[in-house]
């Protein structure tokens, strides 16, 4: 048993009562603007919100880039972030010109996948938005990354996540557990996305976490899955490196739940060592020292330095110390069940035929 962990769960049951008061926080704020006593403003332009119930981890980065390359040919449209922990304040839109430090790493990793499209980060989405019509008359939809507890806005369509392995149905408030809202909330949403699904997931297994999510009758319910796609190099995009079962990987990652990443590397390769850092974490000059000592303790030639597209992006600004070394980014892709009565209902909303 890892007693780091037995450690951190009997920490945080301790700090249950600072949970019921955060919980009772939250509950009242909700009521606030159930009763209209807090103003949501609703914008004359189409928006798709996608967010969570709990704290993170749950896929939303892939779940918006699955939207942008579902939507972007058939609509004008933007995407806003907060950009969590960027070295930046105010409005930003993405370009060649602004790094990820200032963008943040979710947002800069969504305009190096999609350099055509219009990304964007404000801490005030009020303010946002018409500054983003304002720049482009044109644009038709706004995907708001990670807004559904920003109730200051009415989003039009509402798409919740939540881990299979984790239901906000089966969670509780921070810091005893990871909700950030009340549950009863996902109520508000259209459409709820249960993630990070097991590759063969059985039907009986469906419906037994539809019984559990306990949907109401306009919500729509969808499966996901991850599949992990080929490692390419981190400066050197066209050298790929496919994973063997005799490869040793130093597996660099700073992100929220990192058990199906590890699962995976484990499956794929004769093992791995990981230095593991917060989630949203901003590398230093020590953190390279650390990766490179690590890197070249591993008593083989047959290894890798191994990261996520979220920390590549936060990785990049050292290419002095990382351009020569086997440094691989691990790509995902997000693969939703029953993919087709997706779209059609996305397009339905959007109004639009199903290409």
């Amino acid at each position: 048993m890892n007693l780091n962990n037995v450690f951190l769960k009997s920490f945080r049951f301790l700090l249950f009562p600072f949970a019921i008061l955060y919980g009772l926080i939250v509950y009242f704020r909700n009521v606030l603007y159930d009763f209209n006593v807090f103003k949501s403003v609703h914008f004359n332009i189409k928006t798709i919100c996608v967010g969570n119930i709990s704290s993170g981890g749950t896929g939303k980065t892939p779940m918006v880039e699955f939207l942008i390359g579902l939507i972007k040919d058939h609509y004008k449209l933007a995407v806003l972030s907060r950009g969590y922990k960027r070295k930046s304040h105010g409005f930003l839109i993405a370009t060649e010109k602004v790094s990820a430090l200032e963008m943040g790493d979710e947002p800069y990793q969504f305009f190096l996948k999609f350099p055509d499209q219009t990304i964007s980060v404000c801490e005030n989405r009020l303010l946002a938005i018409p500054l983003l019509v304002q720049q482009d008359p044109n644009l038709e939809l706004i995907i708001l990354d990670d807004a559904f507890q920003h109730r200051s806005i009415f989003a039009d369509y509402n798409i919740v996540l939540t881990e299979f392995n984790n239901l906000y149905t089966r969670d509780f408030y921070l810091p005893t557990g990871e909700l950030r809202d009340n549950p009863r909330s996902a109520a508000r949403a259209q459409m709820i996305i249960v993630t990070k699904c097991p590759t063969h997931i059985t039907e009986n297994e469906m419906i037994y976490t539809k019984h559990k999510l306990k949907l109401k009758p306009h919500q729509k319910l969808f499966f996901s899955c991850i599949e992990y796609g080929i490692p390419y190099h981190l400066f050197k995009p066209k050298d790929n490196w496919i994973l063997t079962p005799d490869l040793e990987v130093l597996l660099v990652f700073g992100i929220a739940n990192p058990l199906p990443l590890k699962n995976y590397i484990l499956e794929n390769t004769f093992t791995y060592y990981q230095l593991d850092f917060d989630d949203h974490h901003i590398f230093t000059s020590d953190d390279m020292k650390e990766i490179l000592k690590n890197f070249f303790s591993i008593p083989t030639n047959n290894k890798i330095i191994l990261t996520t597209e979220k920390d590549a992006v936060r990785l990049v600004k050292f290419k002095s110390e990382l351009e020569y070394l086997p440094i691989y980014v691990l790509p995902i892709n997000f693969s939703i069940i029953n993919e087709t009565e997706f779209k059609k209902e996305i397009f339905n909303y959007l109004k639009t035929p199903l290409p």
